[in-house]
């Protein structure tokens, strides 16, 4: 490990014992001083969300209308990571009053019937809060991590969603493997959580997305149509001082000649209800990577193994802001945003 990781490790795990003792005023004031000190320098993170933003926004939107956004994303964004340096001093009580979720019968009623579910979600919100929730009613998640540098920080990701009552598995090159336990768990009647709105491999299947092309992982369709899962879009985003997070209607295999084909169409109706979501709440969306494939050089990405035709990885991210001082209590600065 250089000496760059083994400093943005050592500020993330201190973060994470520091954190959770502060006063929570203070905290969420730090975080949103470290947000508006990423923005105001726009690096290249800041820069890739208001590309994205824009194609959320249309393509009238005026300039300043897209540094707002992308100002109040970076709060967004930080909220997260303060929350999930929170979360494991929150009693249950307090982690079942933070949220609010609509359409969990589908997941109870898929469940009910043996069939496991397969819940795809766009990187919004707080997923991790999220996670909690659902596993506090009795529904604990399996999910998949991306492996994360240092490793360091890496395990305690994985640890702290362990704590939380998830089942994480490392996303390795045993990209086989992983899809295999995955279809066992759902054969099982388990519940599958996947973060489905960005493709790690370039490998993923073209959609459209916002009007233009953008490829996003196969794995959820996959599973569902191989394993009969329901697959179920959600979308968590934060209003105020709760997260809401809505269950979308599932999306059933279509009726068309072949595996892909089927594939492909289930990918594109996620896609659209990804747009839903997003387009409703876009400073929630934490998307400083690229998505869209006029931003994506062809062969970028990390190819992983294929299971049969398709390729299945959909990914868990676990990145932190990139260059992210180490937060200090600040007041908080203006902006256009809500109040959190």
């Amino acid at each position: 490990m250089g000496l760059a990781e083994r400093a943005s490790a050592a500020v993330y795990l201190l973060g994470w014992r520091v954190v959770r003792y502060a006063p929570e005023r203070a905290g969420r004031r730090a975080a949103q001083a470290v947000a508006d000190h990423l923005w105001r320098r726009r690096g290249a993170g800041v820069r890739r969300l208001e590309a994205n933003l824009r194609r959320v926004a249309g393509p009238g939107a005026a300039p300043e209308h897209i540094r707002a956004l992308s100002r109040a994303g970076m709060r967004s964004y930080l909220r997260y990571f303060y929350e999930v340096f929170r979360l494991p001093a929150l009693p249950p009580a307090e982690i079942a009053a933070r949220v609010e979720c609509t359409g969990l019968e589908r997941v109870q009623e898929a469940l009910a019937a043996g069939r496991g579910v397969v819940a795809a979600l766009p990187h919004m919100g707080n997923w991790d809060l999220a996670g909690a929730w659902v596993a506090r009613q009795q529904i604990p998640p399996t999910t998949v991590a991306e492996r994360l540098r240092p490793e360091a920080l890496f395990a305690r990701f994985v640890a702290f969603r362990e704590g939380l009552g998830m089942e994480v598995l490392p996303l390795t090159g045993a990209g086989n493997h992983i899809a295999g336990v995955l279809a066992r768990r759902l054969r099982a009647g388990r519940l599958v959580c996947l973060l489905a709105d960005r493709d790690l491999t370039a490998t993923g299947l073209e959609v459209e997305f916002f009007g233009e092309p953008a490829r996003l992982p196969a794995g959820p369709a996959v599973l569902a149509e191989r394993t009969g899962a329901a697959l179920l879009p959600v979308a968590p985003w934060y209003d105020g001082d709760l997260l809401r997070v809505e269950v979308h209607p599932e999306i059933p295999v279509p009726e068309a000649p072949t595996r892909a084909e089927r594939v492909r169409l289930m990918t594109q109706k996620l896609a659209r209800a990804f747009e839903a979501a997003i387009a409703a709440h876009p400073e929630d969306w934490h998307m400083l990577q690229p998505v869209f494939s006029a931003d994506t050089p062809p062969g970028a990405g990390e190819e992983r193994p294929r299971v049969g035709s398709v390729e299945t990885s959909a990914q868990t991210s676990t990145e932190p802001p990139a260059a992210a001082p180490p937060p200090r209590a600040r007041e908080r600065g203006g902006g256009a945003t809500r109040k959190w």
